[in-house]
């Protein structure tokens, strides 16, 4: 972990020419109603440069320093992250497990010193976000290991086909690989009242007519609301790992993971977790 708390400016990071995101006006008033706009359209928005293109071998550098504390997590998962049903087809969309191969370089690997950091707690950002996507409560994330992480796919690697469990995602392309790793969704495939398990299976058989693309580049930030998209990321090819920061934002304050749960995507649990949970922290294994 590094610990030295000399932080980056982010006005030095955010190209705010172009998205003025630190002062309200009619900029200011347009940029949110373009993102209000894409995400009514098609649940996604991406800020194409978010960063400007000088902050970036920074950034990848960080993400090369703490790579190796990276926790690889793989499995077979279907859409839904759920369990095999009884008594469905197999053809049946949550009867589809596909291989998930996923690392993530936990939060506390992004302290004082880090760019990645400073833009998450910078006073402006978090209130911008919550503008674009007018949710009424809207709080940083309080889980020491989940609040600032990285995603690294390495060769091979993918994501495949799934819908998110929680509203939305706020994204921050750092790295792709060589090739591959393209971004890919069906925007509003299912709702709050119907499933729509026949889209969702052609989608899963390989239709392309609802499925858009996106090719994320380094410094492109993404907001996305995938609870109702389809969405995946493609398989990696090259040496080169894809690095993308994971922001997180709650509807009540000072939230964490559970202990199994963050065990589980992270490797470790930390007493606080365990205290959390009404649990001993002295029970904890690692």
């Amino acid at each position: 972990m590094h610990t030295n708390d000399q932080r980056p400016d982010p006005k030095a990071i955010v190209d705010l020419e172009r998205y003025p995101i630190d002062q309200a006006g009619e900029a200011w008033a347009d940029l949110l109603q373009q993102i209000r706009d894409d995400l009514a359209e098609a649940g996604c928005a991406v800020l194409k440069g978010f960063l400007r293109p000088s902050s970036l071998p920074g950034l990848v550098a960080e993400c090369e320093r703490v790579r190796a504390y990276a926790h690889r997590n793989f499995n077979r998962t279907n859409p839904y992250f759920t369990q095999d049903p009884d008594g469905l087809p197999a053809s049946h969309p949550s009867r589809r497990f596909f291989d998930r191969s996923n690392a993530f370089i936990p939060a506390d690997h992004f302290a004082g010193d880090s760019a990645i950091r400073a833009i998450y707690e910078w006073p402006p950002f978090a209130p911008f976000i919550q503008a674009a996507l007018q949710e009424k409560e809207f709080h940083r994330y309080g889980d020491p290991l989940a609040d600032v992480i990285v995603n690294m796919a390495e060769a091979g690697n993918g994501f495949p086909w799934h819908f998110d469990t929680n509203n939305y995602t706020v994204t921050l392309a750092i790295q792709n690989a060589e090739r591959g790793g393209e971004f890919e969704y069906s925007p509003n495939l299912r709702d709050a009242t119907d499933e729509n398990y026949d889209g969702v299976a052609r989608v899963l058989d390989g239709d392309p007519s609802s499925v858009r693309r996106l090719v994320l580049e380094p410094g492109d930030l993404q907001i996305f609301r995938g609870r109702y998209s389809l969405h995946r990321v493609a398989p990696l090819v090259g040496g080169r790992p894809r690095y993308v920061a994971i922001y997180s934002f709650a509807e009540l304050p000072d939230m964490i993971g559970s202990p199994e749960r963050t065990r589980q995507l992270y490797g470790r649990v930390l007493p606080l977790h365990y205290e959390r949970a009404g649990r001993r922290a002295d029970t904890l294994v690692d």
